[in-house]
């Protein structure tokens, strides 16, 4: 079964790789690259080779000034190099359906957009697996992966919940929709939880803590739904409310 097979994943201790060699035997062996950080401009051969095992694997490379890396640099010496390993291997889309299915339910699924703060994403992960969530999906792009925070925060659902990274989250909507699945996304200016129907195949989208849900990818959903409030302040912190829509769904469900 491809879940059982997920389960099966490979735990990597969170930590920087440095220096051009180490970079590159990184990719080689086939470690999961969360960020790469490569200096600009520099064409030496063992950079384009790093450039290149990066592309293979559709790995985001930040070019960026030597200042930088000297800043993000744990031991000086970066080489114009510098990786950051994920802390668990991610789950395929494909993965988080057949998790629906070997469970026999209508797929349910959080899609983070652009959400960066570990403990946020961290919190989701633990609530997503309490409510029956049968997986996450973030973006490559702007936004956490899973780090060591992120899977100490999960309180080990991290264990159990898929998480998938792909490259473009309004293609990936699009695609899930094929599938059968409707979109629902959290904003202010959206109808009341309460009167849309969040039955069946159902993703909920969340956004960044700063600026919410991208428009772009709120164009692609088929509900924008809002958290009633009455307090004093205009928003709620992102993984609140995304325990809270999400057990919206859990309610209706039963």
């Amino acid at each position: 079964m491809l879940l059982e097979t997920w389960y099966q994943i490979m735990r990597y201790e969170e930590y920087t790789i440095e220096g051009r060699n180490a970079v590159l035997e990184a990719f080689r062996s086939g470690k999961t690259i969360d960020k790469l950080f490569l200096l600009s401009g520099c064409q030496d051969g063992p950079i384009k080779s790093i450039e290149r095992e990066a592309r293979k694997r559709d790995t985001i490379i930040n070019y960026v000034a030597k200042e930088r890396l000297d800043q993000i640099s744990q031991t000086g010496k970066h080489q114009g190099a510098v990786a950051y390993a994920a802390a668990y291997e991610y789950a395929e889309v494909e993965d988080i359906l057949q998790a629906a299915r070997e469970k026999n339910e209508p797929p349910f699924i959080l899609l983070l957009d652009n959400l960066e703060d570990p403990h946020n994403l961290g919190a989701i992960i633990r609530t997503a697996n309490l409510a029956g969530v049968h997986g996450i999906i973030i973006p490559k792009r702007r936004a956490v992966g899973l780090t060591a925070t992120v899977a100490k925060t999960s309180a080990g659902a991290l264990n159990y919940t898929p998480v998938a990274k792909v490259t473009n989250l309004g293609n990936t909507i699009d695609e899930l929709k094929e599938q059968g699945l409707w979109f629902a996304c959290a904003d202010m200016e959206g109808e009341c939880m309460y009167n849309l129907n969040l039955t069946g195949p159902i993703g909920l989208v969340i956004g960044s803590e700063g600026s919410g849900v991208s428009r772009l990818v709120k164009e692609k959903c088929d509900f924008v739904a809002s958290i009633p409030m009455k307090g004093d302040i205009d928003s709620l912190n992102a993984s609140v409310a995304a325990g809270i829509l999400a057990y919206e769904v859990v309610r209706q469900r039963r």
